[in-house]
């Protein structure tokens, strides 16, 4: 069991729905980055996903790409990126860090040292965006027999023949996407987002979190309940990009944790 599984396990048994945030390291600098990482828990963040800064991010908006393109100009580099994980690991052993990005870097460094590099920093599940289920054996099976949950996104256009494909090598929970087009581009609504949710549901038994095109603690939620969580992103990232003191951020988080667990 991941600290995912057992994250996701506590929280069901309190009957409450997960608040996973996201950041991308390194935006605007390493050290910011820490601080906001180390502050997240105390906010009731139950899952960080911290994002891995690079060239091509497809499936990201404007908010993203920029925040990774000036982690990229910083000198933000993969290495950089699992020595933040280290650093908030010395101070922090249970919450759940998902590693957010796409394969090229990973590719690079090699799969097996990546993923022996990445257990050892203290992740403990992959999201990566640009491998479909049908390389299934380039990182998700490497990545699952290494102890990592791999997470897998389904979309609005995920239909009844494709979802089992999605679904056969997922763990940790589902990443459902809850609009077409890239983050931070429209608002989602529940009332759309609901009967889909339902439907991924109905055939596994994983936590179904619900991502992109949330950005307020009222839109968290509303949104929760469709599933089993939500995540915000560049409504975090924005703030940061802006230059809110940390205890602003951090407040501003908390006001999507208290929605969501609400």
């Amino acid at each position: 069991m991941t600290r995912i599984d057992a994250k996701f396990a506590a929280l069901k048994s309190e009957g409450k729905k997960a608040f996973v945030a996201y950041i991308m390291a390194g935006d605007p600098d390493p050290e910011t980055t820490l601080s906001v990482m180390q502050g997240l828990p105390g906010a009731g963040v139950d899952v960080i996903e911290l994002g891995l800064p690079f060239t091509d991010p497809m499936a990201d908006g404007p908010t993203i790409q920029v925040a990774g393109q000036r982690a990229l100009e910083g000198g933000m580099t993969l290495d950089r990126t699992l020595q933040l994980v280290r650093d908030f690991r010395a101070g922090d052993d249970q919450t759940p860090i998902v590693l957010m990005g796409y394969y090229n870097p990973i590719y690079s460094r090699g799969v097996d040292r990546f993923l022996d590099e990445a257990k050892t920093a203290g992740i403990d599940g992959l999201i990566i965006v640009d491998l479909p289920p049908e390389e299934d054996e380039e990182l998700c099976i490497p990545a699952q027999k290494a102890g990592l949950n791999f997470i897998r996104l389904a979309t609005p256009t995920t239909d009844a023949k494709r979802l089992p494909k999605v679904l056969q090598n997922t763990s940790g929970f589902v990443y459902y996407v809850s609009m077409t087009g890239i983050t931070g581009s429209a608002d989602a609504q529940a009332g759309d987002v609901s009967p889909e949710v339902a439907r991924i549901k109905s055939q596994t038994d994983l936590p179904v979190v619900i991502g992109f095109g949330i950005k307020t603690p009222e839109a968290a939620a509303a949104m929760a309940p469709a599933g089993d969580g939500v995540v915000v992103g560049s409504a975090i990232v924005d703030r940061i990009a802006r230059g809110d003191s940390l205890d602003d951020v951090l407040a501003f988080v908390g006001s999507l944790a208290d929605a969501t667990h609400s």
